[in-house]
């Protein structure tokens, strides 16, 4: 009789395990709507929001999945640095279209809509064509940078941040040292001061050293996966617990990679 009992919160500690799928928060169907969403997946989309809309929407699609891949890596049910084949084979695209004089874009998910809302401005987005198309302008290491001020913006910045921004300035102007003034020289400037800093509210945070980084490069290159190989390497080197942060530099830069990748 009593060895039935020690059954059921088995059961509920593996379904407390499972993951967060595109099924359980999107609209999708097919092989997608099983499919687990990483912290990869999700800082893909944020990249793709923030290239071609100006800004991570809040509430958006990215905004879900990164809350989703926040979850999904408590739990244990993926890894930090786990890349779902949703995006990495078929990729994410936001489009627009004008309907009765308003603006109403898209986004999708391996060819799935995940979010659908009008864009306030009468006027059309900067770039309303599919992400990692062949008409679609590739990412740049600066706009990656400004990615993550927006994505992880409110983070205090540290010596691991610091480490991939000055990896990210030296692959963006093909120079062996940083520049005096430029944005790896101000990171470390905030990383310093940032030690002297006792509450975390005061300190300098990763949006107040990158939102203009691409002013501040003096020369800027698009994003390859050898980019965003050396840039993830610097931050891990720097990092107690060699992982890079959600949405920070490394994992923009490698979301970008990705998308240039696809065209």
């Amino acid at each position: 009789m009593s060895q039935g009992q020690p059954r059921r919160p088995q059961a509920d500690q593996e379904q407390e395990q499972e993951p967060i799928k595109y099924g359980d928060v999107f609209k999708v169907s097919g092989g997608i709507a099983n499919q687990p969403i990483t912290r990869q997946d999700a800082a893909t989309m944020q990249t793709a929001e923030n290239t071609v809309l100006g800004t991570v929407q809040k509430g958006g699609p990215a905004a879900v999945m990164q809350s989703a891949a926040d979850v999904n890596i408590k739990r244990g049910a993926v890894g930090r640095d786990d890349t779902g084949t949703v995006i990495g084979d078929q990729g994410v695209a936001i489009s627009d279209a004008e309907v009765c004089g308003q603006h109403v874009i898209t986004e999708s998910v391996g060819g799935q809509v995940v979010g659908q809302f009008v864009h306030p401005d009468a006027s059309p987005v900067p770039r309303p064509v599919p992400v990692g198309t062949k008409d679609d302008d590739q990412v740049t290491i600066g706009e990656a940078l400004e990615a993550a001020a927006i994505s992880a913006g409110e983070k205090p910045i540290e010596q691991s941040d610091a480490a991939a921004i000055q990896a990210a300035e030296i692959r963006a102007t093909g120079r062996k040292q940083i520049t005096p003034g430029g944005v790896a020289a101000k990171a470390q400037a905030a990383v310093s001061q940032n030690a002297r800093t006792m509450r975390d509210e005061d300190k300098t945070k990763l949006g107040d050293v990158l939102a203009d980084a691409s002013t501040m490069l003096p020369k800027d290159k698009v994003v390859t996966r050898q980019d965003a190989e050396g840039v993830i390497g610097a931050e891990i080197r720097n990092q107690p617990e060699l992982s890079t942060y959600p949405g920070g530099v490394a994992a923009t830069m490698a979301a970008a990679a990705r998308l240039n990748q696809k065209q």
